[in-house]
């Protein structure tokens, strides 16, 4: 693989064009590109050119390029995110329905909660997950289940970076971190009221796959003044079970996730 001469690759040039565009810079010029990803200009030209050609990038009645459409079918063939998703979202609509308010489906991505599905709530301005948005493991519900559910010794990888504290209820002491992830292996699900927005509530449960292992998080994000856990939580699990069984799992919940039968 040709590398340029600062030693990256191609292949990492045009993972750098494709990462700059985001929620706040879904287009942009080329010379804007360039600045984004600290290409030089006659790079990021040249890179453009080969993606505009094969219709990854597509360019706008303004001259601004954006992710092209060809993108999102090549990522979407094949992609075991698509069989999950497609699984989860009847569910989802279900949790939606009930709750009210904001049903998100995250999995374990690169010491990250990735969000992979999400349905919104008019009623709800205090959520700020999003499709293909990423959050910290240890300051969202969803991140907890899914490193409690996690090898140990990715645990302790993970609670051996630096955590950060976004309000006063984050944690990010090791020990105590350690025996609340044992709590949410027991009871099967996490509740973790504002530790990155003061004024909501995130509420998780584990998805199962066919091999018995936690595939991804099924999360609510309601207002902390309607957190109403015995409400939300057989809602979660209900559903949960239902996407754990769609994806071919044929195994028994533990904890609380029994008792909500």
């Amino acid at each position: 693989m040709a590398n340029s001469a600062s030693g990256e690759s191609i292949i990492g040039r045009f993972v750098k064009i494709v990462s700059a565009f985001d929620d706040s810079h879904p287009s942009m010029s080329v010379a804007e590109l360039g600045r984004r990803t600290g290409l030089p200009v006659t790079t990021a030209y040249r890179l453009v050119n080969d993606l505009l050609l094969e219709r990854l990038l597509d360019r706008g009645p303004d001259g601004n390029v954006h992710i092209g459409t060809r993108m999102w079918e090549l990522v979407s063939r094949g992609s075991k995110m698509v069989g999950l998703r497609e699984a989860a979202l009847p569910f989802m609509e279900d949790v939606q329905a009930v709750v009210q308010h904001s049903t998100t489906l995250g999995i374990l991505d690169s010491d990250e909660v990735l969000y992979i599905e999400r349905i919104g709530s008019h009623s709800t301005s205090v959520d700020i997950t999003k499709i293909a948005g990423r959050l910290p493991l240890h300051a969202t519900s969803s991140g907890l289940v899914l490193l409690a559910n996690a090898p140990s010794e990715y645990q302790e990888s993970a609670l051996a970076r630096p955590l950060t504290k976004f309000t006063e209820t984050t944690l990010t002491d090791p020990p105590q971190l350690r025996r609340h992830l044992a709590e949410i292996r027991q009871r099967g699900y996490a509740v973790m009221p504002g530790v990155i927005v003061k004024e909501s509530s995130g509420i998780a449960v584990p998805v199962f796959g066919p091999d018995n292992t936690v595939v991804a998080a099924l999360s609510v994000v309601v207002p902390r003044n309607e957190e109403n856990v015995p409400a939300r939580v057989p809602v979660l699990m209900a559903s949960a079970r239902g996407i754990s069984r769609a994806l071919g799992w044929r195994g028994e919940l533990k904890g609380a996730l029994r008792q909500s039968r």
